[in-house]
């Protein structure tokens, strides 16, 4: 099942994926006569993502005609962040070699390198990331996130799919500059309003054949920078998932952004992506401060 929170009618939605359009939640739970939450990360914490992958198979068999007219095209939705207020955000440095190389940083062998982000970072697909006049070197890094789907600690690495309810894409910021200054500032290099993107697509485990076989790219103005493999990683999806269980609880809609292939400088004007095989593009403008003329 695929996913997206769409902003058409005055708020932030839930709404279903069925092929070049989307079902809003609010008209699927009429013609289901259902009671699915409307909101993402409270869907997740009712824990009925199955229940509602089902009741979507039911609708379009016995009332195709009807999701029809209650979907709204692809090409006309107005996509928002999956969700605003996920209890934490885990990021991943240096996860590829390649990248640590661009940064001229040791690359971590024996345990990730990790770091938290805060919810006040979140934006959604089309809105501006904004560079803070604190630094003149930020950086947009595209990543495959893995969300957390059920409350769990300490999960062992082969029960780690599991507990994950899907994928999406990510666009997350550095001030590089800053942080380059010294490791310590991390936390605030990473920590700016609108540095964090992510959606518009939500992907279900189940529909992703091969979490290590995905390409993750980085695109500037259209252009690659930077692509690799999820295979690549130093520390994989599910072993990321397992590692950071054994430091807290992990939650419904926590999000682990599991690294970039290649981190590209931006300016006032560009126009940052992030691509993976047979997801949704996350796309951004890039703006200064103060808006241009």
């Amino acid at each position: 099942m695929r996913l997206v929170t769409i902003r058409n009618f005055g708020e932030e939605t839930v709404a279903v994926r069925l092929g070049e359009a989307v079902l809003p939640m609010p008209a699927l739970n009429r013609l289901a006569g259902a009671d699915f939450p409307v909101e993402f990360r409270e869907l997740l914490e009712s824990g009925r993502l199955e229940a509602l992958a089902e009741t979507v198979r039911r609708l379009q068999a016995e009332r195709g005609e009807a999701v029809a007219r209650e979907s709204v095209p692809l090409t006309e939705c107005r996509f928002g962040p999956l969700y605003r207020h996920p209890s934490k955000i885990w990021g991943i440095g240096l996860n590829y070699r390649e990248h640590a190389g661009d940064l001229n940083a040791v690359h971590p062998t024996e345990e990730p390198a990790s770091f938290m982000k805060a919810d006040t970072t979140i934006i959604g697909p089309g809105d501006d990331i904004v560079l803070p006049p604190q630094s003149a070197r930020v950086t947009a890094e595209a990543e495959l996130a893995v969300i957390i789907g059920k409350r769990c600690k300490d999960v062992p690495l082969e029960e780690a799919p599991a507990v994950v309810a899907g994928f999406t894409t990510v666009i997350d910021m550095t001030a590089e500059d800053i942080l380059q200054k010294n490791p310590r500032f991390l936390t605030r290099a990473k920590n700016f309003d609108t540095f964090f993107s992510f959606g518009p697509e939500f992907v279900t485990v189940d529909e992703v054949a091969d979490v290590h076989a995905l390409t993750v790219g980085t695109y500037i103005n259209g252009r690659l920078h930077r692509e690799n493999v999820v295979a690549n990683m130093t520390f994989r999806p599910w072993f990321l998932v397992s590692f950071h269980s054994q430091v807290m609880t992990l939650l419904p809609g926590d999000i682990i952004s599991t690294g970039t292939p290649g981190a590209a400088v931006i300016r006032p004007g560009d126009v940052a992506e992030c691509r993976i095989d047979g997801f949704l593009s996350l796309v951004n403008p890039v703006r200064g401060v103060h808006r241009e003329a």
